[in-house]
């Protein structure tokens, strides 16, 4: 459930259930481990016992091999695993360092020596690059890519342009200031965005927060996200340009967190060569994530928070009366020079349809002491002066004004593993 109102305040639920089965399902924001249990020789091996565990929460699931050696664990959590399996007669072998990405289908086969149970042969190798379950192309961005990539704001979906088939929005596009991006020649509305599994689209065209997208965690939060441009699973059924699925990490049995602060100031900014002045700009971006077990092994809880204080200097150049007309004395209008115009600028009495020129005591252009209302002249007094050295008439003021924009947001989330064949986690933002 995704809401949003003209306050630009977004917050959303998410709640998944998993069921450990050896079934394969829809898995929007989960992955999957399979494979093959066989001997040296390549025989496979029916019935070998398989463990699977979550080496971050030490989540036990278990399965067997079918009769031609297959096995499958679907869905998983992202996070990392590892896998070991047995059978009578043969030595137990374990293969460690194992991480499943969103939509990732790692296809780990399993080698048994002919041995004994008691002994066991532990592979501490990475899982293989090549990805050769699934037909999709994209791209998974990790969680060290994401903190290592300088990000203005912090937007870590400006990340996504980097990926082949896609280009930042261009033109009028009303989120080009937001990282929305044009992926396969498609318009930035016809992305897909998925956090945590759940609809993640601003559906209205005007977009309310400035981007096709509603929430936006911050990149400290994210355990990772991939961008699909082409030949994605039939399950992302929204839209003709790209997929971004992201994920909020979740506790683990460590304690895990993070603090940050960054700050842009005047004072370290350089002056541009045709300038006068350096416009004033103040930013101070803070906030923090921490992740940690209320029940050990069972129920986990994340959280982030994050504010961002912008305070910047916004010049204008308008037009304000100059001295000699608050007081009633409107000559310089008859100077071109003054007013840029190629004739003068002839004003006329009040009331007399254009046929009277308006002069006191033989003054042209000027109003007569007794002709200026005292609340007009009240008014005319609240109006800046002109900026110092501009004598015309018009564009004689420039003001630099101090504008501010100021966010707050946060991210909850709850990881429940209710027993090996049921979990279910909770999200709001």
């Amino acid at each position: 459930m995704n809401c949003a109102h003209r306050s630009m305040v977004f917050a959303s639920l998410a709640i998944g259930l998993m069921l450990g089965s050896l079934t394969a399902v829809a898995q929007i924001d989960q992955g999957a481990i399979t494979g093959i249990v066989h001997d040296p020789t390549g025989a496979v091996i029916p019935n070998a016992k398989i463990t699977l565990t979550d080496t971050d929460t030490n989540l036990v699931l278990q399965g067997t091999s079918d009769s031609g050696g297959n096995y499958v664990f679907s869905p998983l959590k992202i996070g990392n695993y590892k896998v070991s399996a047995t059978a009578a007669g043969f030595d137990t072998s374990t293969q460690e360092n194992l991480h499943v990405d969103a939509q990732s289908r790692l296809n780990i086969a399993i080698v048994l020596k002919v041995g004994s149970t008691t002994q066991e042969v532990i592979v501490t190798t990475a899982q293989p690059l090549i990805e050769s379950e699934q037909s999709s192309v994209g791209q998974t961005l990790s969680t060290q890519t994401i903190n290592d990539t300088p990000l203005n704001g912090r937007n870590w979906v400006y990340i996504a342009q980097l990926t082949a088939g896609v280009v930042p929005s261009t033109g009028l596009s009303r989120g080009a200031s937001s990282g929305d991006f044009f992926a396969n020649g498609q318009r930035a509305t016809q992305n897909d965005f998925v956090l945590d599994g759940v609809d993640n689209n601003i559906n209205d065209i005007d977009f309310m927060n400035g981007a096709s997208y509603a929430v936006r965690p911050p990149p400290d939060a994210l355990s990772e996200f991939k961008v699909d441009t082409s030949n994605f699973s039939a399950e992302f059924g929204h839209s003709a340009g790209a997929v971004l699925n992201a994920s909020i990490k979740s506790g683990t049995n460590a304690i895990h967190g993070s603090m940050w602060e960054y700050v842009r100031n005047t004072l370290f900014d350089a002056k541009d060569w045709e300038a006068l002045t350096i416009p004033k700009y103040i930013e101070n971006q803070f906030g923090a994530t921490l992740g940690f077990p209320l029940l050990r092994n069972h129920l986990f809880y994340f959280g982030d928070v994050e504010a961002n204080r912008i305070v910047f200097g916004a010049t204008t150049t308008q037009s304000v009366p100059t001295a000699l007309m608050r007081q009633g004395n409107f000559s310089e209008l008859l100077n071109t020079s003054l007013t840029g115009q190629a004739q003068p600028i002839q004003l006329y009495q009040p009331n007399s349809g254009g046929t009277v020129t308006l002069q006191c005591n033989g003054q042209n252009n000027v109003f007569c002491p007794s002709q200026i209302d005292p609340v007009a002249q009240a008014i005319l007094n609240l109006y800046p002066a002109p900026t110092p050295g501009i004598p015309q008439t018009t564009n004689n003021s420039i003001v630099t004004l101090s504008n501010s924009n100021n966010t707050w947001q946060w991210d909850q989330r709850l990881d429940w593993n209710i027993s090996a064949k049921d979990q279910t986690f909770a999200r709001y933002s």
